[in-house]
């Protein structure tokens, strides 16, 4: 091992010089680094990786008491089946990412061995660190669905006492186990980087690492997208069709609904997080080693940064507990609460505690030798980001929230438009949303510029930038507990969908079992309405989530993208003038990624509809309500097996189409592929936004209808419902897959146009025009595919029962009605011209 080191370290280039860009930086001397008055660099580091162990330690001890807690043998009996379905589905993602690895992994080949002539052995490095990667964003999604199929049927059970306090903390508790995982395995893996691998190859690893774990989220969280809605509509449908209740045992498509829940919204986001919050690091990295020239001032930057990160995840296991506390205090008896007031309550206790815990460690950290005048203003623009972690919540929630007047606006339309207005008001709240979130994205962004001109250009190049990354970083400063409440979601929709399959109101002599056992009369109808409403501020708080990572994709990818420049103007030395309008490659890169963003929204759409089509189908045929108490396992598995086939073929074809893309732009022209990704980050922004908070607004406004209307099988209900289910592709699917497109297309890209730069500088410029072309030619095989080889297999005229649309014939024996024989001919003859 010893001579493996050896033989990267003298074959490494120096710092920011030589081939293989980032991949070829090497770390400066952090222990030559002291602070707090003559702390050493790598001690305090050190420190941080047992925080790190502390926090791994504070997530493991939430997950056993979770699994201790009581619960009925029928509740667990669901809960278990939901992961045993959750776990078949990670298998075959599994093998499904190592397929998709092997393409990243032919690139990295081609370009560090072929044309950079890296040795094997650090090829190998990025390799497998790419793997590493990807394997800790596939490690805690299997940890989320374990915590949350745990805690669901807890919840579930818990509500039968009575009293809100534990149906809110079982979640909530669930979601910090989660979050303190997730965030302190992805810091321990990057300061095993920083501290004991060699400080030469240190560029490889890391740059092999956030690819890997763009790849492990860009997959989970994309396929996880499409299976969940593909289940949740064909779930949801049923209701209408049938006139069955929510969450009906009959229906094979619930099982699939509740695994769908684990995979879109705990496997999807706790890949997301890793990934988002690895990725932004590796970009903060790379910016201080290309744009900071004093080795001294890089090594205390880099140390501070890390010191900071271990920081937050002490200033988040605090702020979780002082929360819990007052919410002990101030619920313990109560019967009725409003569970969205102690998630608000615990985001901003985080919130001020982490701004705190920003500036006492800035100052001890940066406040002596160059940074010393300079501490505050660091310090600033990451306690602006943290801020702005509880404030955009608090807009999301604006358009989201039951208690918005945007999703009131939906319900009062709904009354008397039925689904059209439902659906309008919709895209009302959505738009509405973008705008307030973009323009206060654009006022954080400007407020870190001007405190970023307040001195910093005398470390740094390019010190706006590196102020839009700090804002980034700042966002995430309170990660455990951004991630908790996101997890918190799937959690109280499971529990609510356990409640009903467990069917333990039908348990003969359960009453008195309950007593006997465990102390308690239950509350049937109590309960009920208490896991109803919390799932409503789950769906709330899923949402606020949202704004949060894809803000962090887009402003983080600003710094990456800089990385990117500084490599073809040469340390910002030259070609500048490419950057700009008048230098057209650079004006249609701009262009084509609004092409892109919109194409990838509609296939992501497309995937969902043809899956939901099918799962539909295949309920409506072998639903059984007279004479079955639930249905078979076997048919709910099938549903499942429907929703996997559906999200890893519409997956995969989307990925290789982002893939391609990025390829062929890359090698068009450098300064088409800056605008091209530019453009995909301010697109994708306000996309992803608008869809989000749209279909949290139609989720929330029909539990408007179920909790406070009680308005359940209705003209008005079934009209929520439909848009609901319009709702569900937007803020699950299309909005949240945004988040690591963008991020995986930026690392990516770092690869390939550097493998283009490279053939071009070889002579070879012919040949990567022609590359380009081949690329786009990929790419726009693999666009074609994601509708034509995605759309549903059937003619207009084909027999079919529809669904909540006029007289659907006899529900239970599935009758459809007939199309005359002139008709069929005449929708055939018109399908067959196209």
């Amino acid at each position: 091992m010893t001579a493996l080191w050896s033989s990267l370290s003298t074959t490494a280039e120096p710092p920011g010089a030589g081939p293989g860009g980032e991949a070829s930086l090497a770390l400066p001397d952090l222990g030559a680094v002291t602070v707090m008055g003559g702390v050493s660099g790598r001690l305090l580091l050190s420190l941080g990786l047992v925080v790190c162990v502390l926090g791994l330690g504070f997530g493991m001890l939430a997950f056993v008491q979770l699994r201790r807690l009581p619960v009925h043998a029928s509740m667990l009996e669901i809960s278990e089946l939901i992961y045993s379905t959750c776990k078949a589905y990670l298998v075959k993602q599994g093998k499904f990412l190592l397929m998709l690895w092997v393409f990243i992994a032919a690139v990295i080949v081609v370009y560090y061995r072929f044309l950079i002539d890296f040795p094997w052995s650090k090829v190998s490095i990025v390799i497998g660190f790419s793997l590493l990667g990807m394997a800790g964003s596939y490690a805690v999604a299997w940890f989320g669905i374990r915590v949350n199929t745990f805690a669901n049927s807890r919840t579930a059970f818990a509500a039968l006492r009575g009293t809100p306090l534990q149906v809110h903390r079982i979640p909530l508790k669930s979601g910090m186990s989660i979050g303190m995982v997730l965030i302190s395995l992805e810091l321990f893996m990057m300061l095993v980087i920083l501290l004991f691998l060699p400080r030469e190859i240190a560029g490889a690893c890391f740059i092999g690492f956030a690819i890997g774990e763009s790849l492990g989220a860009a997959a989970l969280r994309i396929a996880g997208g499409i299976f969940t809605k593909i289940a949740d509509i064909g779930a949801d449908l049923m209701k209408i069709a049938f006139k069955i209740k929510e969450d009906d045992a009959r229906n094979p498509g619930v099982i699939a609904d509740c695994t769908g829940d684990n995979a879109g919204d705990s496997v999807g986001p706790s890949a997301d997080g890793f990934e988002t919050y690895g990725v932004t690091g590796v970009a903060l990295i790379t910016f201080v080693l290309l744009g900071v020239h004093d080795p001294a001032v890089q090594a205390t930057l880099l140390v501070w940064m890390f010191v900071v990160r271990a920081v937050m995840i002490i200033a988040s296991a605090l702020s979780y507990l002082v929360n819990d506390a007052w919410v002990r205090h101030q619920y313990r008896d109560a019967k009725r609460m409003n569970f969205e007031t102690p998630l608000s309550s615990l985001v901003w206790v985080t919130s001020g505690i982490c701004v705190a815990a920003t500036y006492l460690t800035t100052y001890l950290v940066l406040g002596q030798g160059p940074t010393a005048s300079l501490w505050w203003v660091f310090a600033t623009i990451v306690a602006v980001g943290t801020l702005a972690g509880a404030v955009i919540p608090e807009l999301v929630k604006a358009f989201t929230s039951t208690g918005s007047r945007h999703v009131r606006e939906i319900v009062m339309s709904s009354r008397e438009g039925g689904p059209s207005l439902n659906i309008l008001s919709g895209l009302v709240a959505g738009n509405f949303s973008a705008y307030w979130l973009g323009t206060t994205i654009v006022g954080l962004m400007g407020g870190a510029f001007l405190l970023s001109q307040l001195g910093l250009d005398t470390l740094m190049l390019a010190p706006a930038v590196f102020a839009f990354g700090l804002l980034a970083f700042g966002f995430l400063g309170m990660g455990p507990v951004t991630i908790a409440v996101d997890s918190y979601g799937p959690v109280t929709d499971n529990a609510q969908s356990v409640y009903e399959l467990s069917m333990i109101e039908e348990i003969d002599d359960i009453e008195a079992t309950l007593v006997a056992e465990h102390g308690f009369t239950p509350q049937w109808d109590h309960a009920k309405t208490m896991l109803e409403e919390n799932d409503g501020a789950g769906n709330t708080f899923k949402a606020t989530a949202k704004p949060v990572l894809i803000g962090t994709a887009v402003v983080g990818a600003t710094t990456m993208i800089f990385s990117i420049i500084m490599g073809l103007t040469e340390g910002l030395t030259t070609g500048l003038e490419n950057l700009s309008l008048l230098h057209p490659p650079f004006l249609l890169g701009l262009v084509m990624g609004g092409a892109v963003i919109f194409w990838f929204t509609g296939a992501s759409i497309q995937a969902v509809t043809t899956g939901a089509y099918r799962a539909v189908e295949f309920i409506r045929t072998t639903i059984r309500l007279d004479g079955a108490t639930r249905a078979s396992e076997a048919d709910s598995r099938r549903v499942v097996e429907i929703c996997t086939q559906y999200a890893q073929q519409g997956m995969l074809t989307m990925f290789l189409g982002v893939f391609f893309s990025t390829l062929a732009f890359a090698f068009v022209e450098p300064f088409f592929f800056i605008g091209y990704l530019i453009s995909i980050a301010v697109f994708g922004l306000y996309q992803a936004f608008f869809m989000a908070n749209a279909g949290g607004a139609w989720d929330n406004a029909k539990k408007i209808v179920e909790i406070d209307l009680h308005a359940k099988g209705t003209a008005l209900h079934e009209a929520t419902i439909i848009g609901d289910t319009v709702g569900d592709p937007y803020k699950d699917t299309s909005s949240v897959a945004l988040n690591p497109v963008i991020k995986f297309t930026t690392l990516f890209g770092l690869l390939a146009v550097e493998l283009s730069v490279r053939l071009t500088a070889d002579g070879l410029h012919t040949l990567v025009l022609t590359l380009a072309a081949v690329f786009f030619l990929a790419s726009a095989f693999f666009v074609y595919r994601s509708f034509y080889g995605m759309r549903i297999r059937s003619t207009l005229s084909d027999e079919a029962q529809p669904v909540g649309l006029g007289d659907g014939g006899d529900a239970t024996s599935g009758a459809a009605p007939t199309t005359s024989g002139a008709d069929r001919a005449l929708v055939d003859a018109k399908v067959s011209d196209r």
